[in-house]
């Protein structure tokens, strides 16, 4: 990245968006830190700037304007849950506004760098196979969320044959401070927390304790994304990277994690209602490639995960 480099993120108020700014702070001191907002403001970036993605007449413009040296694209419908009870807003949400942005790119910042979230959950019914999944492993998606990132993934990937500069990254399921309760081990410990301070009955309903994930550190994959902003001359255009533990962690095991953090005792209940279609039981991700081109691996150890989770949510409720 060049001396003083203009970052932009978009979806930068969101869970995610907080970690990096942390990890890009630490990997660019000078660079000037823009957060693209839509409803609420981003703290602690040099700059806020209202980016209407879904217009796309206005984009090119705004980004000529915005001068961005790089552009990390967060911004998405990321829960699997909201996209079967909104099919239509997540595929704008995912797929519409990251085609729109990617050709605002290539119209008004050609030689802009764009860093694409994209997801390890686009291998869906892939984990099927029953492996670690590399990136050539197929694009099976079983939700509408995975399907719309998938989606933008291959058109992204098509859109650097034409001349965009663009990385994909394919995180697996990183949790962390600040995750909403909209996730499995953020509901697991905003429970707790709610129990500890007599606001819920000790008992706790929980559904897919028999599934296994590849559950990360946020952190863990934002230290990834500032890598790769930082190596981007060694990455070929248009490369997608597993960012995963490589470790398959139960549900029922990472629960178990939290209950033993908890100052009380309670009841657990699994409600087979939770249970989401084509869930698929086991995903793990092969992170390799990553290793091999960014140096990068793992760094917090998953009881500081847990311990961080918990004492966020205990700050919160």
């Amino acid at each position: 990245m060049p001396p003083g480099a203009r970052i932009l993120v978009t979806g930068a108020a969101g869970f995610v968006g907080g970690h990096l700014r942390d990890a890009l702070r630490l990997a660019f001191r000078d660079a000037w830190l823009i957060a693209a907002i839509h409803r609420r403001p981003a703290m602690g970036w040099d700059e806020n700037v209202t980016l209407d993605l879904t217009d796309a007449a206005g984009l090119a413009g705004q980004l000529a304007a915005i001068a961005p040296d790089a552009v990390v694209h967060l911004g998405a419908q990321a829960n699997v849950a909201q996209s079967f009870r909104d099919v239509a807003a997540t595929w704008e949400a995912n797929l519409t506004a990251t085609l729109k942005l990617g050709a605002a790119l290539l119209q008004a910042r050609p030689a802009c760098r764009l860093l694409f979230a994209s997801t390890g959950e686009i291998y869906g019914l892939s984990f099927q196979q029953g492996v670690a999944l590399d990136e050539n492993a197929p694009l099976a998606p079983g939700n509408p969320y995975a399907a719309a990132k998938a989606a933008a993934d291959i058109a992204l990937g098509e859109m650097a044959l034409r001349g965009l500069e663009v990385v994909r990254m394919r995180p697996f399921n990183h949790v962390g401070p600040g995750q909403s309760e909209g996730y499995a081990v953020a509901a697991f410990a905003r429970q707790i927390a709610l129990i500890e301070t007599g606001r819920q009955p000790p008992v706790m309903a929980v559904g897919a304790l028999e599934r296994w994930r590849d559950f990360l550190d946020v952190r863990d994959v934002c230290a990834a994304y500032a890598q790769a902003l930082a190596q981007w001359e060694r990455l070929p255009n248009g490369i997608a990277l597993n960012i995963a533990s490589e470790v398959p962690r139960r549900v029922g095991d990472v629960l178990a994690g939290l209950l033993a953090r908890s100052a009380v005792a309670i009841r657990v209940e699994e409600a087979a209602h939770a249970l989401r279609p084509n869930d698929v039981i086991r995903s793990l991700g092969d992170a390799s490639r990553a290793r091999a081109m960014l140096g990068w691996q793992p760094m917090i150890d998953w009881e500081m995960t847990l311990d961080d989770v918990l004492a966020d949510w205990r700050a919160r409720v």
